[in-house]
C-alpha cells in the first residue's frame, strides 16, 4: 500500500464500519512509519448496550489486531473533547471511532435524566464543544463518522437525531482540514486544504 498523507486532522464518513476503520488504521500506520517516537491511540465511543453492539465492537477490535495495526484503546463514550484535551500532543495521532456512537450516547445519556432541556442541549451544545476540541488538537486527529439515510425520518424522535447528526458532521467537516468519504472500499477526498 502507498504511503499516505497524514492531515492535521480528517474526518471519514461511509456507510459501512469497515471501511472507515481500516482507512483509519492505515492512517495511524502511516504516521507511526514516519517517525520513531510518533505515538498512536484510538478513543472508542461504543458502548455495547446490546449483544448486537458487543459483537460488532469485538469484531473491530479483533479486525484491526489482526491487520496488524492495533492501537492502544480508550474508552471513552461522553466525555470527548475532554479526552482529546487530555490525550493530544504533537507527537501523538488520535483516531475517534465514531462519532455516532459519542453523539448516541450523550444523548441517552441526557435523556436518561428525563431531561428534555438538557438532551436538547446537549444536542446543540457538545457538538460545538467538539469542533473546538477539534481546533485545539496539538497532534494530528482522524475523526471516524457515519452516513446514515434517511429511512425511519419520518418519525420525530429518529428526525430529530439525525438532524442533531447532521448538524454534528456539518461542524466536523468545517473544523476539519481533510474530509474522505469511503465508497466501495474506497476513499474519496471531499475536502483538501
Amino acid at each position: 500500500m502507498a504511503e499516505l498523507r497524514v492531515a492535521r486532522s480528517e474526518l471519514i464518513l461511509g456507510a459501512g464500519p469497515g471501511a472507515r476503520s481500516a482507512r483509519a488504521q492505515a492512517l495511524a500506520a502511516s504516521w507511526l512509519a514516519e517517525a520513531p517516537q510518533h505515538r498512536a491511540v484510538c478513543i472508542d465511543t461504543a458502548q455495547a448496550w446490546d449483544p448486537e453492539l458487543r459483537a460488532l465492537v469485538e469484531r473491530c477490535r479483533r479486525d484491526t489486531s489482526a491487520a496488524g495495526r492495533s492501537l492502544p484503546r480508550l474508552e471513552q463514550p461522553s466525555e470527548l473533547a475532554q479526552a482529546l484535551g487530555s490525550h493530544s500532543r504533537p507527537d501523538t495521532l488520535i483516531v475517534v471511532d465514531c462519532l455516532s456512537f459519542w453523539l448516541t450516547a450523550t444523548l441517552v445519556h441526557a435523556m436518561g435524566a428525563d431531561d428534555a432541556e438538557g438532551a436538547q442541549l446537549v444536542a446543540r451544545g457538545r457538538p460545538l464543544r467538539l469542533a473546538d476540541a477539534v481546533n485545539a488538537c496539538a497532534g494530528p486527529l482522524v475523526l471516524v463518522g457515519n452516513r446514515i439515510g434517511a429511512a425511519g425520518a419520518g418519525q420525530p424522535d429518529l428526525r430529530r437525531l439525525l438532524e442533531t447528526l447532521g448538524s454534528l458532521e456539518q461542524q466536523a467537516v468545517q473544523a476539519c482540514e481533510r474530509v474522505t468519504l469511503m465508497s466501495a472500499g474506497l476513499p474519496l477526498t471531499l475536502k483538501d486544504r
